[in-house]
């Protein structure tokens, strides 16, 4: 169920109408402020609302926080950084929330960070990968869970040099997110390989890809290898179009988030195979902590957990870690227990830490290629990449991030 533009409460798995105003004493809900694109982006964005209900309903099961229950007041942003301030407003002015958590993409995220730094205001993002969300821009308020553009990137560019291709083309939403990773690719990538010539590049209008000449563009260049970055139904759309075209024969691709079943799913036995990709492996991934993770969700909803399940899991993991170390829902107290935090992820791979440095979380991203099983794109010879050995020095983020 996507909410309207006024929200409702969600305690546990029951439905309340949400007060205009609700003061909350010390020993009253701890309430959490949560806008994302659930209108824009259901395809990730509906599992993450199963996998947020999920830990929530959880957490209070066991008693919640301190003895303090946990509500969340959802927003959708329609994918619009000006409707996410909105909200971001009168979550905190009209429905007293704690603390703020979600954003999807990059733009909406930015514009939600620079809200709760102007604010005052605890910031917990989910998705967001941009890498100003915690550096260029980064705030005291804001942290990020997700493995960003960068350390994705730096992830799949340790596969692209063991590739014999010189000559690259790029492909890429034209908004943030999709410029940061065209950027960096095409960085990290010369670094490891000097070689390399970046021969063509499309920027489509998010969701608004115009496959065809796309694909007829990049064929033209004449690439031996291709960097996509495009995802959700511009995926879908390119993947098609490039196939009936013959632009992936003889050619190898490296693409961001293919692997997630977000994005594989919909193209069913159409999903490319041997792309190289990160993403998430849930049938074969099978570390206690996951094993425990996908049982439960799959009992519950009778569906297998996606990406932003995990995402969304994690997301709720980490704040009621962060609030039983502050011991508090003031902010400042909630601020310097996020720095450093450790929590374990849905994944059950190594422990996962809120940078102190710049409030980048340490989670990592599958890495591995894609095939066909039965008739469903799945990911293959894959590993774990863990995010801490894929950022760069303290001393080049302290560079990019002058606050740190």
């Amino acid at each position: 169920m996507i909410l309207g533009r006024r929200g409702t409460i969600l305690a546990g798995g029951a439905v309340l109408a949400a007060p205009a105003v609700q003061a909350q004493g010390a020993d009253g809900p701890i309430r959490i402020g949560e806008i994302n694109s659930y209108s824009s982006q259901p395809a990730f964005l509906m599992p993450y609302r199963n996998g947020w209900t999920m830990a929530v309903d959880e957490a209070n099961a066991a008693g919640g926080v301190n003895g303090r229950r946990i509500e969340t007041v959802f927003r959708d942003d329609a994918g619009r950084p000006e409707d996410a301030v909105r909200h971001a407003g009168e979550l905190i002015n009209n429905e007293r929330v704690h603390l703020l958590s979600g954003g999807f993409l990059s733009n909406v995220g930015l514009a939600i960070a620079d809200f709760a730094n102007q604010n005052r205001r605890l910031f917990v993002a989910s998705e967001p990968l941009t890498d100003a969300l915690v550096w260029a821009r980064g705030n005291r308020y804001t942290f990020r869970l997700r493995p960003s553009t960068y350390m994705q990137c730096a992830m799949l560019v340790e596969e692209a040099a063991k590739l014999p291709a010189r000559r690259w083309a790029t492909v890429a939403p034209n908004y943030e997110y999709g410029q940061s990773a065209v950027r960096w690719f095409k960085e990290l990538l010369t670094r490891a390989k000097p070689d390399v010539q970046f021969v063509a590049e499309q920027f489509p209008a998010l969701g608004r890809i115009d496959a065809g000449a796309t694909v007829q563009a990049l064929a033209g260049a004449n690439p031996e290898a291709i960097f996509n970055v495009t995802f959700a139904a511009d995926l879908t759309n390119f993947v098609r179009q490039g196939s009936t075209r013959g632009l992936f024969d003889r050619r190898r691709v490296v693409s961001l988030l293919t692997g997630e079943p977000e994005y594989l799913d919909p193209l069913g036995d159409e999903a490319p195979e041997n792309w190289i990709v990160t993403g998430y492996p849930w049938q074969e991934l099978n570390t206690e902590g996951h094993r425990r993770f996908r049982e439960a969700y799959r009992s519950r909803f009778r569906d297998h957990p996606r990406l932003g399940s995990v995402v969304a899991y994690d997301t709720v993991t980490a704040i009621l870690a962060m609030l039983r170390k502050s011991g508090s829902t003031e902010t400042d107290p909630m601020v310097e227990a996020m720095r450093g935090l450790r929590f374990n992820s849905a994944f059950g791979e190594a422990e996962v830490e809120f940078r102190a440095l710049d409030h980048q979380s340490t989670l990592g991203a599958y890495v591995g290629r894609t095939a066909v099983r039965n008739g469903r794109g799945v990911m293959v010879d894959w590993h774990y990449a863990d995010g801490r050995k894929y950022l760069p020095s303290d001393d080049v983020v302290r560079g990019l991030r002058p606050q740190a």
